[in-house]
């Protein structure tokens, strides 16, 4: 799948660089270019194609909300400012979102997951991701992002508001609700067999009809899971 190809416009050069920092922990986001002079941003924008453009506002000689008023074919746009005055008008532009600095790293992922060719979360996988070993998702637990491929995941375990998720190396807890988390997951990677668990399906070492063993752990098949779940795992 190919990147979306990212453009930075800032007059502050400390803004872009966490900007920047942060589309780098992305496989699919791809830095294209970053400009601190809205001239030279134009330039760019008229001889390459860029997906996505983080804006500021207010900057000299032009100001960001005049910059995409003249662009007659502009990509998407992520606002990205310290001054809240502009938010009305930025919408009355289209652009997918205003973000306020300091704009913290689960605050971009927000605006990301608003570009819909690839989806990102903060607490959700992309389901745009093409290959199993590049889909991750990012948990928020003890105050911090914690990145988790989907391939080292064994189980997710809810615990009412809250859902544990059991990896190969440690055990994270984030609040979520199951179900929410459900939707995101591909079906072709994970089963829900109990209203309190999803299975990694790769993971599966052995089933009955009330029980499947992941890893060293058995875990049980709900009544209203069963007749779906069996059929899915005989027919794997």
């Amino acid at each position: 799948m190919a990147k979306i190809k990212c453009l930075l416009l800032d007059d502050e050069p400390l803004a872009l660089n966490v900007l920047e920092s942060y589309i780098l922990q992305f496989p699919h986001l791809e830095l294209a270019g970053k400009c601190t002079n809205p001239l030279d941003a134009i330039s760019i924008l008229k001889s390459r194609h860029i997906d996505l453009l983080f804006l500021d506002i207010k900057m000299p000689v032009l100001n960001g909300i005049n910059l995409l008023k003249t662009l007659s074919n502009p990509p998407k746009v992520i606002l990205a400012t310290a001054y809240r005055d502009y938010a009305l008008e930025s919408y009355d532009l289209n652009v997918l979102d205003y973000l306020l600095k300091p704009i913290s790293f689960e605050r971009f992922v927000i605006a990301i997951n608003k570009f819909q060719p690839v989806q990102v979360s903060a607490s959700s996988v992309s389901s745009g991701l093409a290959l199993s070993e590049e889909r991750f998702v990012y948990f928020k637990s003890n105050k911090k992002m914690i990145k988790v491929f989907l391939k080292d995941i064994l189980w997710v375990e809810s615990l009412r508001d809250y859902i544990k998720i059991i990896t190969k190396e440690q055990t994270i807890v984030s609040y979520e609700r199951i179900s929410h988390l459900e939707e995101k997951l591909p079906d072709d990677m994970f089963m829900r067999i109990h209203r309190s668990f999803i299975v990694a399906i790769d993971h599966i070492r052995s089933f009955t009809s009330l029980h499947i063993q992941v890893a060293d752990s058995e875990l049980p098949i709900g009544r209203l899971y069963k007749n779906e779940v069996l059929k899915q795992l005989k027919a794997e």
